[in-house]
């Protein structure tokens, strides 16, 4: 793990050639929200703000490995305010959400619908080589403010 930034509140993970990056992704994510204090869980939204949270990383880091050629690295940078998930990718293509018009009961093509559904914010960059798909969420009321202890 890199971090860059503070490093208490951005973290860096590079995924580009490991096996299982979802996977990693989200043990990597819930690490930074336990140094953050999201987790334990107190109460029932900050609950619900973490499931969200490992929610959309696997959705971007599956998609950049379904669309993108593969991830090259997430980055997760937390404020007081919110929480910055980004993921690159090799393909400079952004992505479209296919939800649309598309019959809901059918599997696949629906990750971008609940990207949009539950981030405050999404949206693509240009990068040198492909695309960085970010996603903002807002910081639980109950971990807003509260600075991580000791590593």
């Amino acid at each position: 793990m890199e971090q860059r930034g503070r490093a208490e509140r951005n973290w860096l993970l590079v995924l580009e050639g490991m096996a299982d990056p979802v996977l990693h992704s989200r043990d990597f994510t819930r690490r930074a929200l336990t140094a953050w204090r999201w987790l334990p869980v107190r109460s029932p939204a900050a609950r619900e703000a973490v499931e969200d949270v490992l929610l959309l990383v696997s959705e971007v880091v599956a998609n950049a490995c379904l669309h993108g050629g593969g991830p090259g690295v997430l980055v997760l940078d937390c404020t007081d305010e919110r929480l910055r998930i980004e993921v690159t990718d090799a393909n400079p293509v952004p992505p479209v959400p296919s939800g649309d018009g598309k019959d809901p009961r059918e599997p696949g093509g629906h990750g971008l619908v609940i990207v949009d559904r539950l981030a405050r914010s999404w949206g693509v960059r240009p990068g040198a080589a492909g695309k960085c798909v970010w996603v903002e969420v807002a910081c639980p009321a109950a971990v807003s403010g509260v600075r991580p202890g000791p590593r």
